[in-house]
């Protein structure tokens, strides 16, 4: 398989110098990759990948192999561990090359989600503003007016009309001048004039549809909740859904025998609520005055991260009061489905507080086993990274079949008893009575809500020298269906 030059130098360059990091900072990991690969990693250019023209996927094959020896490895110093412990033999050197092997995976599994993180954005289209096609300007345009639109109907204000193609490009042009410095009176007028269309009289403005979008491509990369769950833009402060989960009585009856009426199913509501959430990254007047400096893509770079971290752990354990409610923040019970109030999730416990009980996998077993088959299709794992240290050395009960399956092919993530899991360090960690590792569908269960626009507001006089960006985002999220997903609980 080949790709481009164009599309993938940069990316692969990258991926050098990040491998390159690992290989040379004393990390036993080079010992897997093969001896051409650690030749290019020495290199001290990206020559042997791009002087062809063209790049091969030849070197990232290899380090996924050198995972999966790596993996090898593990599992034979585990079992020799677990015979060890079984004979009465001492263990302790054997324990810490289990670890030291574990933290070799673990590296492994970080330098293979930059290669991911690196091929997605290589395969993905660039936004470039600068040489931005007429068709893809005027799509940008429509979809700030939407949002616009949106702004000024949700505050009950008359909408003075659409921007044009050409008051838009006035518009983001004059917003970024006024983000470097540039005073509202130093714009021309026709600049002047296309701010006025995207100002808020509490101070800030939009933010150009272009750099929003780019924002949220950074977030969603970032988020494995923005990866799994449903995402929704909505155009007004909340989202509400029908409930529809009762059903109507029958029985049998003869063909004379007197009838009662029978009871009518009940349809409740569910709401979710979009909430404000803030950035505020700061850089100084004298970069800002720096020609060179790019503000579009630092702005959607500290923004996005900071908006990621937030929302993250909002939700996994957001209270829903002036936050999205967090999945671990509803009730749980160990009742099944057909037996549990609608709005508890299920959990499965482990046997153990803080722990496994065992070895095995029966707790997983049981918690894929108390599912309705429709919701198995789409289902993942997600857990804590020391959750995932822990089922590495799991077994079947019967074949003795180590049950972590690393993936080893770029873009797919690992699987356990068959299904894909992610790691999501936002989940509560993992001790007495934690739900530190969630299974079903989430897709079902849990619905994320943008409200449309991104403002920004810029502040050079709080924090001299420093000029701040202060950024709102409105976002909400709650569970839609407590059915399509379970919680393996850390308790007896």
């Amino acid at each position: 398989m080949k790709i481009s030059r164009q599309n993938l130098t940069l990316a692969f360059c990258a991926m050098l110098a990040v491998a390159a990091l690992v290989a040379f900072a004393g990390y036993p990991l080079v010992n897997y990759l093969p001896p051409e690969v650690l030749a290019g990693l020495a290199a001290t250019g990206a020559m042997p990948f791009v002087a062809s023209g063209e790049v091969t996927l030849l070197e990232v094959k290899n380090i996924l192999d050198g995972q999966g020896k790596a993996f090898d490895e593990f599992k034979k110093a585990n079992d020799d561990l677990i015979k060890a412990k079984a004979e009465g033999k001492a263990v302790a050197d054997l324990e810490a090359k289990v670890a030291t092997l574990s933290d070799e995976l673990d590296k492994f599994d970080e330098l293979k989600a930059v290669i991911d993180d690196l091929q997605k954005k290589a395969n993905r289209p660039q936004s470039d503003t600068e040489v931005k096609a007429a068709t893809d300007l005027a799509e940008e345009t429509k979809s700030f007016n939407i949002a616009l639109r949106s702004d000024y109907q949700l505050k009950g204000k008359a909408h003075p009309g659409d921007l044009s193609v050409e008051a838009y490009t006035q518009y983001k042009s004059a917003f970024f001048k006024m983000a470097v410095g540039a005073t509202l009176e130093s714009l021309s007028a026709d600049e002047r004039k296309a701010m006025s269309a995207g100002s808020d009289p509490d101070g800030g403005y939009l933010l150009p549809h272009a750099t929003a979008g780019r924002m949220l491509g950074k977030i969603y990369e970032q988020s494995t909740m923005r990866q799994l769950a449903e995402v929704q833009t909505i155009s007004s402060n909340d989202i509400e859904g029908i409930l529809d989960n009762d059903e109507a009585s029958a029985g049998w009856v003869s063909e004379l025998g007197s009838r009662s009426e029978t009871t009518t199913p009940t349809v409740g509501k569910w709401r979710i609520e979009a909430h404000e959430m803030y950035a505020m990254p700061k850089a100084s007047q004298r970069i800002l005055d720096d020609a060179a400096t790019d503000v579009e893509a630092w702005l959607a770079g500290k923004i996005a991260d900071k908006f990621a971290r937030v929302e993250g752990s909002a939700f996994w354990t957001g209270t829903g009061v002036g936050q999205p409610k967090g999945l671990t923040s509803y009730a749980t019970a160990a009742t099944a489905d057909d037996t549990r109030s609608w709005g508890t999730f299920e959990h499965v416990v482990t046997g153990a507080n803080g722990s496994f009980h065992t070895t095995k996998a029966d707790p997983l077993q049981d918690l894929i086993g108390a599912f309705k088959d429709q919701y198995l299709q789409n289902a993942s794992f997600v857990m804590r990274r020391e959750v995932r240290t822990d089922i590495r050395k799991m077994k079947e009960a019967t074949s003795d079949r180590y049950l972590w399956e690393p993936s080893l092919q770029a873009g797919q993530p690992d699987r356990l008893l068959g299904y894909p899991t992610r790691i999501d360090q936002y989940m509560p960690a993992k001790g007495t009575g934690s739900l530190s590792l969630a299974f079903g569908d989430f897709r079902q269960a849990y619905l994320i809500v943008d409200r449309l626009g991104i403002r920004t507001l810029r502040d050079p006089y709080t924090a001299k020298p420093w000029v701040l960006f202060y950024s709102t985002k409105r976002t909400g999220g709650g569970a839609q269906n407590t059915e399509a997903l379970k919680f393996l609980k850390f308790s007896t």
